[in-house]
């Protein structure tokens, strides 16, 4: 069944009573394909995401990018994060070293194999923002062997909350795998896709907060060769990574939603008092 209901009032529902597993440690999400018989070389098309049952399809995608730091590409595996896409993909591009407009054509569409490829040994903080004001956030990431840092961000690009790190054994199998240009021609081309949400909690927000326009997503590389460095670089890894943000309904729908929880906790009131 799909629903209007806000990510953010159904989780914090969950949070409150029906057995949510905490609201500041990020959360598992299903994803559906609209294309169950995909290629894993072509175009990978999100239809709808599933939360303990429940359907989501009400998203916002990016629309606009900005390059904060992005180790320089000089050939071969060198850079740090990178536009790439299926070789039979028909949406998305890629580009070795992007531009904020290949950062934004690779992210602000639905395709599932229109992705930012990192590399291993390197260091990015791309800021993104969506189309629409969003209230949690879905990630992606070829190989389910990297982590990938997020944090909220104002329209100007300042920061706001605290950072949250999916950790690379943090991803949740997603049920599909991809190829890139990338990586089309390696040893192991065809890569399973983990998955993670995360929430405004999650990045430090208290309740009030009802929803953010962008996010910072980064990950780092130390050449320093400090006791700590080796641990670093085996932890990011390189992220190879998608995003996609729920779309915050229109105000009259969060008014409505509002009406219907009290309503839902009147009842269940009621309820416990004719028991009693």
């Amino acid at each position: 069944m799909n629903t209007k209901l806000s990510l953010s009032v159904f989780l914090g529902l969950l949070a409150g009573g029906l057995g949510f597993a905490g609201s500041a440690q990020a959360f598992s999400f299903q994803t559906n394909l609209l294309n169950e018989d995909y290629n894993p070389r072509g175009d990978v098309w999100l239809n709808s995401v599933e939360v303990n049952g429940n359907i989501f399809s009400n998203f916002a995608f990016v629309d606009r990018a900005d390059i904060v730091y992005n180790d320089p590409y000089t050939g071969g595996n060198t850079g740090a994060a990178s536009s790439d896409m299926g070789p039979l993909a028909t949406v998305g591009t890629s580009r070795e070293d992007p531009t904020n407009e290949d950062i934004v054509t690779s992210l602000g569409n639905n395709n599932l194999n229109s992705i930012i490829d990192g590399e291993d040994r390197g260091s990015f903080a791309i800021n993104v923002w969506f189309d629409r004001r969003v209230d949690n956030l879905f990630l992606w990431e070829r190989g389910m062997n990297s982590a990938v840092t997020v944090q909220a961000i104002d329209g100007e690009g300042n920061s706001l909350g605290n950072t949250f790190t999916v950790g690379r054994n943090d991803w949740d199998d997603a049920g599909f795998a991809i190829t890139t240009l990338e990586i089309a021609n390696t040893r192991n081309p065809v890569q399973q896709v983990g998955s993670r949400g995360v929430s405004l909690a999650d990045l430090g927000f208290d309740p009030s907060v009802r929803s953010i326009g962008g996010i910072r997503v980064s990950a780092a590389w130390s050449e320093s060769g400090g006791p700590g460095d080796d641990a670093l670089r085996a932890f990011y890894n390189g992220p190879d990574w998608k995003v996609v943000g729920a779309a915050v309904p229109e105000p009259g729908m969060i008014f409505g939603l509002g009406a219907i929880g009290a309503g839902f906790v009147a009842s269940n009131l009621r309820k416990k008092a004719n028991k009693a």
